[in-house]
């Protein structure tokens, strides 16, 4: 990572300074690189505070996130305080990811069978301690009725204003609305979340994938869907994320691209599918200097939406492929998709380690090398006052 001129004049101060005064002073220059305020030009203090807060760490180090972290691990369900990242590394995640799936058909539980009632009481605990929250959308499809990865096409026209779904899209981002509407903090203010709705935009697995939907229509989905939540349903406590499966180059990574005006958040979604641990090295470094490249020329804060490699055959990955991966560049924060454990079918899914597990002792290393934040660096005061 290469530092502003300032921030390494500010190395030289810190020999002459006290530390309190080093700490204003570097406040004083990252507010120097702050981008004015999220699209959402009405965003809550909480919301602003962390948009400015993301926008900090990209000289801080890189927030470590979690799918599903408190709602269950790897042979555990549900048990108050549990975390696979804290059992790994004694500090829980420093930022929290969840899933709305199926809140559209009212259902109880999410489609990883989490009740949306405690997935709200997580939500709350762990933003009280100072964590982020993040949620995705995998939503069924409104024209066929079935999951999201039934890719009908037409889909997309189809919920867009005079398309034969639109009202019924419309209900179910009534329902989103609601939900996010119930996430308070014990003051009576409404949680600050980074929604990330249709990753992997760029892939074809979904109804609203690239096969299925010309660059037009998905762009303005995602304009209708944020203004929809903000303008009708008066939301404004969104970080909106737009991001990407793997992608060859830039112009792959922009054909549908919102705009400006509709994004805080740009990342992509990356997963090692083999032991090539070099070729994921260099795979993610390159996506990753695009990204750089993009976020610095849009002004938009770069993130790793989603990574992970299954069951992490390697026990040395963290230190020698994921960090290696990451480093000269700049993230907000990274999100590890969800240990799973034990399935239906006979096979595992879990993205990071848990306690006994063969690449902990890596992990605990990455941690220690102060590469990535974790919860016990935060606090509700730092990021959301």
């Amino acid at each position: 990572m290469q530092l502003p001129t300032m921030y390494t004049h500010l190395l030289y101060v810190k020999q002459k300074c006290s530390i309190t005064l080093i700490g204003i002073l570097f406040l004083v220059m990252v507010s120097t690189k702050i981008y004015a305020q999220p699209v959402d030009i009405v965003a809550t203090k909480e919301t602003l505070h962390l948009y400015q807060f993301l926008q900090k760490t990209l000289y801080l180090g890189i927030l470590f996130g979690h799918q599903d972290d408190l709602a269950y691990g790897v042979n555990w369900k549900y048990v108050d305080g549990n975390s696979d990242v804290q059992s790994a590394v004694g500090a829980y995640p420093a930022v929290y990811g969840w899933e709305l799936g199926r809140i559209e058909n009212d259902a109880t539980n999410n489609i990883d069978g989490v009740p949306f009632a405690k997935m709200r009481q997580y939500i709350q605990t762990a933003y009280e301690r100072g964590g982020i929250i993040t949620i995705s959308w995998h939503l069924n499809n409104p024209l066929t009725g079935k999951t999201a990865w039934d890719p009908f096409p037409g889909t997309v026209a189809s919920i867009l204003p005079g398309g034969e779904k639109n009202a019924v899209y419309n209900s179910w981002l009534d329902k989103v609305a609601n939900f996010l509407q119930s996430l308070t903090g014990k003051y009576g203010e409404v949680i600050p979340v980074i929604f990330r709705p249709f990753h992997e935009l760029n892939g074809n697995w979904f109804w609203w994938g690239k096969a299925h939907c010309t660059p037009d229509e998905m762009i303005r989905l995602y304009r209708y869907t944020e203004h929809y939540l903000k303008d009708v349903k008066n939301i404004h406590h969104l970080l909106y994320a737009f991001n990407t499966d793997q992608f060859a180059n830039l112009n792959e990574y922009e054909e549908r691209y919102p705009g400006n005006a509709f994004v805080d958040i740009v990342g992509f979604d990356i997963y090692q599918r083999d032991n090539n641990g070099k070729a994921f090295v260099h795979n993610i470094g390159k996506m990753l200097t695009d990204l750089d490249a993009f976020a610095a020329t849009h002004k938009k804060i770069p993130a790793l939406t989603e990574f992970g490699f299954n069951e992490i055959p390697d026990k040395n990955w963290w230190t020698t492929v994921f960090a290696a991966g990451l480093k000269g560049h700049q993230v907000a924060y990274v999100l590890g998709w969800r240990n799973a454990g034990a399935k239906a079918d006979g096979s595992k899914e879990y993205y990071v380690p848990f306690q006994g597990e063969a690449s902990q002792p890596d992990f605990q290393k990455m941690k220690k090398s102060g590469l990535f934040i974790f919860q016990d660096k935060l606090s509700f005061s730092k990021i959301y006052q």
